[in-house]
């Protein structure tokens, strides 16, 4: 994920040089629309840049204003409305958005808020929803910690799934990765009880972290009777990132934990 902007002319009518307030497309995603440059907070994403094809930017053109949300922390919004009364799940992260349009094919009674700040998923996703007629697909630009924060009301959402993040391998980098109490405290308060926080990761230190902060945190209990990882449920998608990983050797964890009731009056 990224808060950057491209200073890079996309065509010869923007010139060398664009504000940084602009939308890179007009009519599409801003670069920065919560203004998140400013919160001193470590974040858990890093930038990204890559080249947007043809196709993802007419997406953006063409379906942004219908399918995009920005997330500007200025106002609190009711998911279930960007989906006519459906139950929504939030996806932190999606890459390029195969797997999410998968799932939203697959299962067309959920919403899927799926969020993200790297332009071409963003495209992309868009391009697979109109192509394959998903009307369940919503794309948030922008921090999720903020999205979470800022702009969801409590017990709105019927899940949060994060799948993949940045491991940041390095001992010094660990405390950038996303799954930490505080980010389960702010996902718990905008899930209703029952719903499930799925991770999954083929980092296999960060998978032991996972198991570890989520088997402590008290808004959480453990799908598994046995207290330890998932089987990988057969409603996600084996992505392509996820094949070349099990090529290379590496071991897949799925975690699904529920989000309980608490009787002590803080969750």
């Amino acid at each position: 994920m990224s808060t950057l902007r491209d200073h890079t002319p996309n065509s010869p009518s923007q010139g060398p040089f664009r504000d940084r307030s602009e939308p890179r497309f007009p009519g599409g995603p801003v670069a920065d629309p919560a203004g998140s440059h400013h919160e001193r907070r470590i974040r858990s994403f890093q930038p990204r840049r890559s080249r947007v094809t043809t196709g993802q930017e007419e997406a953006l053109k063409r379906l942004w204003p219908l399918w995009g949300l920005e997330i500007d922390g200025q106002r609190v919004i009711d998911p279930r409305e960007l989906f006519d009364g459906l139950p929504v799940v939030l996806e932190i992260g999606f890459g390029m958005g195969e797997a999410t349009a998968r799932m939203a094919a697959a299962d067309p009674g959920t919403g899927i808020l799926a969020v993200d700040v790297h332009t071409p998923g963003q495209g992309n996703l868009l391009n697979l929803a109109d192509r394959d007629g998903l009307t369940n697909v919503r794309v948030a630009n922008g921090d999720a910690i903020i999205l979470l924060r800022e702009m969801l009301a409590p017990g709105s959402l019927d899940g949060v799934r994060v799948y993949f993040p940045d491991p940041w391998p390095k001992k010094r980098h660990h405390k950038r990765r996303l799954i930490q109490p505080e980010f389960l405290t702010l996902a718990a308060r905008r899930m209703r009880p029952g719903a499930v926080l799925h991770c999954a990761t083929d980092w296999e230190p960060y998978a032991e972290q996972m198991l570890e902060v989520l088997s402590a945190h008290p808004d959480f209990e453990n799908t598994q009777e046995d207290g330890g990882f998932a089987p990988r449920p057969a409603f996600r998608p084996l992505t392509r990132f996820e094949g070349q990983g099990l090529q290379k050797g590496h071991v897949v964890r799925d975690l699904l934990f529920r989000r309980v009731e608490r009787t002590d009056g803080e969750g």
